[in-house]
């Protein structure tokens, strides 16, 4: 018997965790915990896990619990910490034999629960399948990736690697076990403690529709839409736009929660090149996917350095002023740009990538205040909210990564004079 843990890989297709476990497993028990832990107070004064975050997660396993359905299988959503839920499945499966499967996810909290499950005897195989690129066919090891972002892209594409074909959606699965799993709710949404409200009808990425909904279903739909449009062939041109859908890709959310897979992004990227031309703005998609690389394979070479106050630098810690930080939370810093950034974050949980810069800049560089307050902040609200990204942007920014750069001050009059063609003020 196998467990497959979902992590954030939640999808049928390319998803070589998954495969694993439907090859192997003469019987499948497929498991997601929610831990408890997302929902208590962090230093900052709030919880890891906002409302936003709460519904487009929910979504999400509803999709994959549907689709598993099909295949005379059901995911089973448990609340409490992962150590200790696996480890009493193991348990209660036991002598017939059991071991975990699951996707590799180098951020520090989520290895060290692979840690303690094995060190209290549980048999775990873990595989790395978040990136575009594999580990294993770059020109380098992770010991000795290069620090910054233009040297890396350019040793991938001197070298020409290209992304391997991704894998197609399991068919067949085998079937679950007899085995009583207690659950301590009786939905998904029980679980993760879903308040469904209203969403703001101007957001960009209105998550309570079908077309933007979480899940496989969604996301592959997306896909589809989106290269078989002439979007991609203008992506550079309005990739800083401030509101709607069609100024970048949308993918974030569906990659972030592991919906969608990158490989599969990129095999329908070259597609629509095929069909429609390749030219810079297709390229700069490429582009964004290998950024993502870059901040996975940052945390498999530094781990958990890169929490540190001072992130990889030499800097002092940050200092971390409550009541600046709490008036940038609230869009109160008397900044109309800014505010309508944070406005908007509260108001839909997604915010385009332009505005997240100038608010991230703004609270560390007006307001001097601790990235990994903000990072913090990020993570609660942002339905695409990304371990690897969001660390690795902050401390970017923050001038605590591998770029030494130190001042990336991002001027807000300025930023809504080029960007915002119809004023912050009327976004509040």
């Amino acid at each position: 018997m196998i467990i497959h843990w979902f992590r954030n890989d939640l999808r049928l297709h390319d998803n070589r965790a998954l495969a694993l476990s439907a090859a192997q497993a003469d019987e499948l028990l497929c498991v997601y915990v929610h831990d408890p832990g997302l929902d208590q107070n962090t230093r900052w004064g709030f919880s890891r896990m906002g409302g936003h975050r709460r519904i487009f997660l929910a979504d999400t396993l509803h999709d994959l619990d549907r689709a598993l359905k099909t295949r005379g299988q059901r995911l089973h959503v448990l609340e409490g910490r992962p150590r200790e839920r696996l480890t009493a499945l193991v348990a209660q499966a036991t002598p017939a034999g059991v071991r975990v499967v699951c996707e590799r996810i180098a951020a520090p909290e989520e290895s060290a629960e692979i840690a303690a499950l094995r060190a209290g005897g549980v048999e775990i195989e873990e595989l790395w399948q978040s990136s575009l690129l594999e580990p294993e066919d770059l020109p380098f090891t992770a010991e000795v990736l290069p620090k910054i972002f233009t040297d890396f892209r350019r040793s991938v594409e001197k070298a020409g690697v290209t992304p391997r074909a991704p894998l197609p959606a399991i068919e067949v699965l085998p079937p679950p076990p007899a085995l009583d799993v207690a659950e301590a709710a009786t939905s998904i949404d029980a679980v993760l403690g879903v308040e469904r409200k209203p969403l703001d009808s101007r957001s960009s990425f209105p998550y309570d529709t079908a077309a933007c909904r979480g899940g496989e279903s969604a996301a592959l739909a997306h896909l589809r839409r989106y290269f078989s449009s002439r979007l991609p062939q203008t992506y550079k041109q309005t990739r800083n736009g401030l509101q709607g859908m069609d100024y970048s890709t949308k993918f974030s959310p569906w990659l972030a929660s592991g919906a969608l897979s990158p490989r599969t992004v990129f095999a329908a990227l070259r597609e629509h090149e095929d069909a429609h031309g390749a030219n810079e703005d297709t390229y700069w998609i490429w582009f964004e996917l290998l950024w993502r690389d870059h901040f996975r394979l940052l945390h498999l070479q530094h781990g958990r350095r890169l929490y540190r106050a001072a992130g990889l630098s030499s800097l002092p810690p940050p200092r971390h002023d409550p009541l600046a930080f709490e008036r940038w939370c609230t869009g109160r810093t008397g900044e109309p740009f800014i505010d309508a950034a944070m406005h908007e974050l509260a108001a839909t949980g997604y915010l385009s990538n332009r505005m997240r810069q100038n608010a991230a800049s703004w609270l560390l560089n007006d307001l001097h205040g601790d990235f990994r307050a903000g990072a913090a902040w990020f993570e609660r609200q942002l339905i695409d909210y990304d371990p690897y990204s969001n660390q690795g942007n902050w401390l970017y920014l923050a001038g605590r990564g591998t770029d030494p750069r130190t001042s990336r001050r991002f001027d807000p009059v300025k930023q809504a004079q080029d960007y915002d063609r119809h004023r912050s003020e009327e976004h509040t």
